[in-house]
Formats: C-alpha cells, structure tokens, sequence
C-alpha cells in the first residue's frame, strides 16, 4: 500500500543541444542522476538539459527516488509519444511498486499481482510529516528486517491492513486508526530511528488518529481528521524540537502530470 501526499517534484527537459542537469538539490548532477537514469530506460538524454525541483526530502522514506524516476519516465513518454507501461518501467529501476504507483496515479493505492489499485483518500483526512534531520539509509532499513516473521504477526497485519482499507474507504476514523499498526517491519527497525518509532507510539495521545513511520523511514506520518491537525502540530512543535522538522503533507488525490509540451 501507499498513498501520494502533496510533496511534490517538478522535472523540466529542455531540448538544449547540450546534456545538463540543474538543480540546487543535494543529488547527483551526471547521468546517474535518477530523472535522467529514467529518461534514458526510454530515450537518450544527448542534447536535453533537466531542471529539477523538489519539495520532497531526501532519505527520509517520503518516496523521492519513486517521484524521480516516475519525473523522467513520463517526461520521456511524452515527449516521443512512445505510450510505454511507465509503472512496470519505474517498477524495473525501483525495485518495488508502491511509491512509483502513488506517483503515477496519486490517491491510495494497492499494488499486487503487478497491477496497481487506485481509490480516493477520504475528506477530511490529512496528514502531517515528521521529518527527522538524520537520514537513513534504505538499504541498511531493509537490511534488518528478518526473512521469516511468527505466523501470529503476519496474521495480525493482514487484519489491520484489511481495517486500514476499510476504514479508507468508508471514511470510518474509528476503523482507520485501528488499523495503523504494524508488527512487521517498524519495531524490527526502530533501533535505526528510536525517536521516531518513540512518536509514533505516541501519535493518539498527541492527539492524531494514528502514525506511521513512512516508507523505510525515518519520517513519520502523523495521520489526523482535519480538524485535529493544527493542534497536533502544536503538541508536535515541543516534542521535536531539534532534530526534527515539520511538514504539512496532505494526502494528493492528483498523480504525475504534464503541464506542457
């Protein structure tokens, strides 16, 4: 499962003359570069400057390498009109589904069996990053995670992602924030962050429906109704301070698009 929020990247591919990446972002300025790793699966990238921007922090388990690669797919896709299947292409450069499929599609989705199901976030629910200064690296989260859970865990997270779901789609808040837990990966890997698998613990009594560390973390997402949100933001404020910062990030029902050719 994953859902877009409103952090959003903007790829901008210019027919120069010259290969060039501009940014002000921390990231690789070469053909390794993710946009234009993605760009070239589809097209060379001789003779296009790429301008990136992003409001999406890095290593923070907010999915930027997702919307990245799902930035240079579809600008390469339209701009030669080659109509390719962009998420079983981000599928190949991820290695995963579900961030490049919230990407494309925007919403909750569901991936499984190599499809992606779309449906639309619930009025009313938003959400809140935590975004802590320390990052962690996606490898060395997935690097701790166990190959063989007990059979009593797996059977309790197939229960509540199924109230999770539910609880999605009725707008149900009750069924919603029963649903946010985990017993899967998030205390296998809270030695990688503790502050932040400490919040999340904490998340109802700061007064949020539930929280998530998102992605491989350390981000955490703090799911509210819209009328909680600004207080749980004010009890936030004190409880990260200085190693932490704050991001309004509601769920985006818009996936990836072009604005112009």
């Amino acid at each position: 499962m994953a859902a877009a929020l409103t952090l959003h990247l903007e790829l901008e591919v210019l027919e120069s003359g010259q290969f060039a990446v501009e940014t002000s972002l921390p990231v690789a300025q070469g053909r390794e570069n993710l946009c234009v790793r993605a760009f070239e699966r589809l097209h060379p990238a001789d003779g296009f400057t790429f301008r990136i921007r992003s409001q999406i922090p890095l290593s923070g388990g907010l999915g930027s390498s997702a919307a990245a690669t799902v930035a240079g797919l579809m600008a390469a896709d339209h701009m030669f009109e080659l109509d390719a299947d962009l998420l079983a292409c981000a599928t190949e450069l991820e290695g995963h589904p579900d961030n490049a499929a919230a990407s494309l599609h925007g919403g909750f989705v569901i991936c499984a069996d190599g499809q992606a199901t779309r449906f639309e976030p619930p009025t009313g629910l938003e959400a809140l990053a935590v975004v802590p200064a320390q990052p962690v690296r996606t490898h060395a989260a997935r690097g701790v995670l166990p190959e063989q859970v007990p059979m009593r865990d797996a059977v309790f997270n197939i229960a509540h992602a199924s109230l999770l779901t539910l609880g999605l789609a009725r707008g149900d808040w009750d069924l919603l924030a029963r649903g946010l837990q985990d017993r899967l990966h998030q205390r296998a890997r809270s030695h990688l962050f503790p502050r932040s698998f400490e919040l999340a613990l904490r998340a109802r009594e700061l007064g949020a429906l539930g929280a998530t560390i998102s992605g491989a973390g350390p981000s955490v997402l703090m799911w509210c109704f819209y009328e909680q949100t600004g207080a749980v933001a004010e009890a936030l404020g004190p409880e990260i301070d200085g190693w932490a910062s704050l991001l309004r990030a509601s769920f985006e029902p818009q996936g990836a698009y072009v604005g112009e050719l």
